[in-house]
């Protein structure tokens, strides 16, 4: 069967650039959009210049300018968008909706893969606020995808590992405690942590795969469902060092948001959902959705000890 033509919308970004490279490396036709609002970002656009040289095609196109997305999305058959949803970034979902008009017009898109890559925003309706808005702009997202009858796939890749493994799940770090580490109540609640990479090879497989088709693809490797507690002892093991514990309980977590800055209450709230609620794991998945793991059994994902060498 012919590779799908994939478009990557946000490829310089922490998601984005990983996406792109797994398209390559499964000889997908891959083509990158490039922003004239990129300005003078010499970062981005050594990345992009980077994937040039490894066999992708710039694409130039503006959300400002929606003849030249029309043209972008004419090249391909498949767009993936990976523009950035999280505060402490930059936080841009709704720009999506110009991408929805674009592909509603162009017409010849076998499938939308818009930006997800977290929980799954259809579970959160009770999410608190001001974490919230992430779930609800998805949300809106869909609604407009869904109404246009846009083929589609939803990504939902959980915990990035880079974000909650190396810092057993401590806000306000991204690496390894020294000494002492906080747990979230009893520290037993299940959450599910994938490697970026793997979530980028699990995304490209889903998108000419009918199984997956206009369904939600959760990214739920059984190895790598674990609590905070088994992270913590992970890497106790590896250091051969015992942590200080201390337990914080939801009400002291929820009552530590008072006074934060905006990016930061955002993510306490998200914090709660995923390890006092278990919202990651309370749920079987029904009808609507796959499990990527099971659809991609050979898929050599990355367990989390492995993932913790890297820091030692």
């Amino acid at each position: 069967m012919e590779k799908s033509k994939v478009l990557v919308v946000g490829g310089t970004g922490y998601i984005g650039r990983r996406i792109v490279k797994a398209s390559l490396a499964r000889s997908h036709p891959t083509f990158v959009l490039q922003r004239p609002e990129i300005g003078l970002d010499i970062d981005k656009l050594q990345i992009l210049l980077s994937f040039k040289a490894e066999g992708a095609t710039l694409v130039e196109a503006s959300f400002a300018d929606h003849k030249s997305l029309v043209e972008a999305v004419k090249k391909v058959d498949v767009v993936i968008c990976t523009m950035s949803g999280v505060h402490f970034r930059s936080h841009n979902l709704l720009m999506q909706l110009k991408l929805v008009e674009a592909i509603k017009e162009a017409g010849n898109i076998k499938r939308f893969l818009p930006s997800e890559f977290g929980m799954d925003p259809a579970r959160m309706g009770d999410a608190l606020e001001p974490g919230r808005v992430s779930f609800d702009e998805k949300m809106v997202v869909r609604k407009a995808i869904e109404e246009a009858s846009i083929p589609h796939t939803y990504i939902s890749s959980n915990c990035f590992a880079a974000y909650f493994v190396p810092n057993c799940s401590q806000l306000g770090t991204l690496t390894p405690p020294k000494e002492k580490v906080f747990l979230y109540g009893d520290g037993n609640v299940k959450a599910v942590f994938v490697d970026e990479e793997d979530v980028a090879v699990y995304t490209i497989k889903t998108i000419d795969d009918p199984r997956t088709l206009n369904k939600t693809v959760y990214i739920r490797p059984l190895e790598n469902i674990l609590s905070q507690r088994q992270i913590i002892e992970m890497w106790e093991k590896l250091t051969g060092k015992e942590l200080d514990k201390s337990i914080i309980s939801a009400e002291d977590f929820l009552a530590s948001m008072k006074g934060m800055d905006y990016a930061t209450q955002v993510g306490v709230g998200h914090f709660y959902h995923i390890f006092y609620e278990g919202c990651l794991t309370n749920f079987e998945i029904g009808e609507d959705g796959e499990e990527a793991s099971k659809l991609y059994p050979e898929v050599q994902y990355r367990r989390m000890d492995e993932y913790l060498k890297r820091y030692l």
